[in-house]
């Protein structure tokens, strides 16, 4: 089975806040990352190819790479986008959108990111329009697997509504907080009328992949160069689709129960 990586990010800074800085890269390391890739001979190809080929439609490139970053930070506008249009590749940005704000003007939705510079919703139309992919990443970035009732649906479906009234047309990519989902949560999402999510799952993806739980490879601060290069070369890492881990299961029913006693277990950005 090819192994595809979907390359996750969140920031690119030099000086970012303590609290997302674990999941940070600088604009030098993405530099020779997106250099690394490109001379690797892998194809950078829209989140929309993959899914497609999943859902199957045509096979995707013998070597091909997926790019994608989480949360909406003001940095992707300001950093990261130039660096994607030097070199035509093509990027999925899941944005919080509770997160965003008017400009000028502090988040209005709520949010439970710590405080950090994140996208307006000028900025974020103006992705849109220069051809990046604005996909949902719900609306105040809860575990959506140890939440209950009608707060999941409102933040799948939230989330939707207003990236769609900001951007005048539909989306379909979706991205779980923290990488967790349920099967319960990808059926909200589904009928919220996603048509791709992805996860976490420190897995490359591949053409047998599940659509609703798109594995990704994390890039992290400490993210070395022999394990990105392993990546590229398609090595380092299991191939999804595979079946839940029970400790992935163990770790949700903690998860849920500390919700429940309103005593919820706080979490990194991804899983």
């Amino acid at each position: 089975m090819t192994a595809v990586p979907v390359l996750l990010y969140h920031s690119v800074a030099d000086d970012p806040p303590d609290w997302i800085a674990r999941y940070t890269v600088t604009p030098r390391v993405f530099t020779e990352q997106l250099d690394r890739l490109l001379a690797s001979g892998r194809r950078v190809v829209p989140l929309r190819r993959l899914v497609s080929a999943l859902r199957g439609g045509p096979p995707l490139p013998e070597r091909c790479a997926v790019l994608t970053f989480d949360d909406g930070f003001a940095d992707f506008y300001w950093t990261v986008a130039p660096m994607l249009s030097e070199r035509d590749l093509s990027a999925t940005l899941f944005v919080t959108t509770g997160s965003v704000h008017v400009p000028g003007h502090p988040p209005e939705g709520g949010s439970l990111l710590p405080p950090a510079p994140m996208l307006n919703w000028r900025q974020v139309a103006t992705l849109d329009a220069l051809g990046v992919e604005i996909g949902g990443h719900t609306r105040t970035h809860p575990q959506l697997d140890a939440v209950r009732g009608r707060r999941v649906w409102e933040e799948v479906s939230g989330c939707k509504r207003e990236l769609e009234d900001a951007v005048g047309h539909q989306v379909t990519a979706f991205a779980y907080p923290h990488g967790y989902s349920s099967v319960a949560v990808r059926r909200k999402v589904r009928e919220a009328g996603w048509t791709a999510a992805c996860a976490v799952g420190n897995a490359f993806s591949s053409e047998g992949d599940e659509p609703l739980r798109i594995s990704r490879l994390m890039v992290r601060a400490d993210t070395s160069v022999e394990v990105f290069q392993g990546w590229v070369d398609g090595v380092g890492a299991p191939v999804a689709p595979y079946p839940e881990r029970l400790r992935t299961r163990g770790w949700r029913a903690y998860r849920r129960g500390r919700a429940a006693l309103g005593r919820p277990v706080g979490g990194p950005p991804s899983a």
